[in-house]
């Protein structure tokens, strides 16, 4: 069974360290780390890593996107990792992540995006169709922002797509995107309390998650930060607790979240245990020297730790 991942705005992640970030100085970066990026190639590799066969769809173009695609081919195993990405005439971002070793607060820098044209837009959906129809997809994960040229209504159309192929799909993104995702009624959700709230207009969690089911979520996994993650669907209500709070870069930290989300969906996981892999997986995350990648040790340490208790 294969996991697909969409990151129509797929990234070059670059992390800067520096002793101390102050503005307006000149400063010596100790430490720099490159990884393929975008939300969902985070979800990819963390699915790889876990041992479940996932393949990378999206856009990737220019001397930035010639760099992802050698670094994704060298820090995963063939065979359970495959590149469709399309290729595109703009040149795939860049994100910089400052890391203040000083505070451990990281400051973001993220490019737009290459403008995507038509055309590589209609060869991308050939792409998508014809991996949803190969039969072997278990799920998809449809992550992150939309590139300049893409209609604000793509993830609507291919979460529609993904429901007529049978395929469970998850949504992860933000603002207006995310709102007409939902009309296409996403098997799952994974926003954060902010995103939640711009999404619904109510700052209780349980509460907005509840109205984004009535919107068309089937069900929501809402990222709580140090307060772990809740999932409001039809099963029931459930709060998964981390044991306690960690330091670190927490970019990346959703992404680990939703490979817990999916791996445990493709491997008929009940809720609780889900949200414990999901929760331990983004600690993990946020406690990694690189942004994005996640501590192995660490997640097996934690997970058992994790506690997850119904809510209502």
């Amino acid at each position: 069974m294969v996991i697909i991942t969409v990151t129509l705005n797929a990234a070059l992640d670059v992390t800067y360290r520096v002793p101390s970030l102050r503005p307006h100085t000149t400063h010596r970066v100790v430490d720099i780390a490159e990884r393929p990026g975008g939300k969902g190639l985070n979800v990819a590799r963390v699915l790889a890593d876990l041992g479940h066969r996932a393949v990378v769809t999206g856009f990737a173009g220019g001397t930035a996107g010639d760099e992802l695609r050698r670094r994704l081919a060298a820090v995963t195993r063939a065979d359970l990792l495959t590149d469709a990405l399309v290729p595109t005439a703009g040149a795939t971002r860049r994100t910089v992540g400052v890391v203040d070793a000083a505070t451990g607060d990281t400051t973001m820098f993220n490019e737009p995006g290459p403008t995507v044209s038509p055309a590589e837009w209609s060869s991308f959906v050939d792409v998508y169709r014809g991996l949803l129809a190969s039969g072997e997809a278990g799920a998809v994960a449809l992550c992150g922002s939309l590139p300049p040229g893409v209609p604000v209504g793509a993830y609507a159309d291919l979460v529609r797509e993904a429901r007529s192929a049978g395929v469970f799909v998850l949504l992860d993104t933000s603002g207006e995107p995310l709102r007409r995702g939902l009309a296409a009624r996403p098997d799952l959700i994974k926003p954060n309390v902010d995103e939640l709230a711009g999404l619904t207009g109510f700052s209780e969690p349980a509460r907005a998650a509840r109205d984004a089911r009535r919107r068309g979520a089937r069900a929501v996994a809402a990222s709580l930060g140090a307060e772990g993650m809740l999932a409001v669907s039809e099963e029931g209500v459930w709060q998964a607790l981390p044991p306690g709070r960690l330091a670190g870069n927490p970019t990346g930290a959703g992404d680990s979240a939703v490979a817990g989300l999916l791996s445990g969906v493709v491997e008929g996981l009940p809720w609780p245990r889900r949200l414990a892999r999901a929760v331990a997986l983004s600690a993990a995350t946020v406690v990694a020297p690189a942004a994005g990648e996640y501590d192995r040790a660490v997640y097996e340490e934690l997970l058992p730790q994790v506690k997850v208790a119904a809510a209502g």
